[in-house]
């Protein structure tokens, strides 16, 4: 005996990618720009789905448009479902053609720069038909944005515990202690945990990961964490520097980057201490790329150990997925 409800009526796939449009955006205008069609046009479709479901999903005002709490309920489940067509999609793609299209890529401002002009141009001429959309963030707009599907995978610090999301550990990077060069520490090539106690220590503002670290480092060893002056950038924080303003702790990576001067500054490790951040490529598990960004994760490791092994260690974490 067949279905009574195999006859009927379901919703399209555009109407469910018109209605996550407009969830996301909370606007109709945005929400049809994003989807490439007219606004008359989504506003149908999603007359047409509200007919198909029974239940009103907005409410529209002049002060904007608001989510009903049943289409709130909705909204996981019809990302999940897009996310499967497009990794279908892209799975057949990817046989037939290799990687292709353009894919949202989110980095801290404190990695970006300094690292990824060791990785794209290899990236770009193994797939020259993928293009990558790079943005900056904070590492808790990046997460979030990209749960929401504003980027494809980011490149951000660890930890993330969020089940939704795959991590791929890619190396650690080191803090290195960097001083004035008419600082006492400025003879030393090493110093103990101890020397750093009541020293001014210098950070970048509070929403970035690496001032998070570099206080609870201040806060194990005893050191001064300077709250009245904050980097708004490693550039900025590092000028403070030179101008003896205090030290700092700088990724290796921008180390490595941007300077070239000796006289300016001097590098220091600290016995007995391995600080370090942990490079991750992460994605959502249901995202369309799955596959690839495993496959892009893994590609990235190997430009790391050939360009960078003298700056990074790749000894970390085994890789989940």
């Amino acid at each position: 005996m067949l279905d009574h409800q195999s006859n009927a009526k379901q919703p399209t796939l555009k109407q469910l990618e018109c209605f996550a449009a407009v969830c996301l955006h909370g606007n109709f205008r945005r929400a049809a720009e994003r989807v490439g069609i007219s606004q008359p046009t989504l506003t149908a479709q999603i007359s047409a789905l509200e007919e198909t479901l029974g239940v009103q999903l907005f409410e529209r005002s002049r002060r904007g448009t608001q989510v009903t709490p049943e289409a709130e309920d909705l909204v996981p489940q019809a990302n999940r479902v897009l996310e499967e067509m497009r990794a279908f999609v892209d799975k057949v793609n990817n046989h037939q053609f290799g990687p292709v299209g353009t894919y949202k890529l989110g980095v801290t401002p404190t990695l970006g720069p300094y690292f990824l002009p060791h990785i794209l141009p290899a990236i770009h001429q193994e797939y020259s038909s993928l293009k990558l959309y790079v943005r900056e963030a904070s590492p808790v707009d990046l997460k979030h944005d990209l749960l929401v599907g504003r980027y494809d995978c980011i490149l951000t610090p660890l930890p993330i515990t969020t089940p939704e999301l795959s991590v791929f550990p890619l190396f650690n990077e080191p803090l290195k202690l960097v001083v004035a060069a008419d600082h006492d520490f400025a003879d030393h090539t090493m110093i103990n945990a101890n020397q750093l106690q009541q020293q001014n220590v210098l950070s970048l503002e509070d929403h970035h990961h690496l001032h998070r670290q570099v206080a609870s480092l201040c806060e194990r060893l005893g050191a001064r964490l300077n709250r009245d002056y904050e980097g708004t950038s490693l550039d900025t924080l590092r000028q403070m520097v030179v101008m003896g303003m205090g030290v700092a702790f700088l990724p290796g990576l921008y180390i490595h980057s941007e300077i070239h001067r000796p006289e300016e500054l001097k590098i220091l490790d600290v016995q007995g201490e391995e600080i370090s951040r942990t490079i991750a490529l992460v994605w959502r598990k249901t995202a369309p790329a799955r596959f690839f960004f495993q496959e892009l994760g893994n590609m990235i490791n190997n430009l790391v150990k050939q360009n960078l092994s003298h700056t990074v260690s790749q000894d970390v974490a085994e890789k989940t997925s």
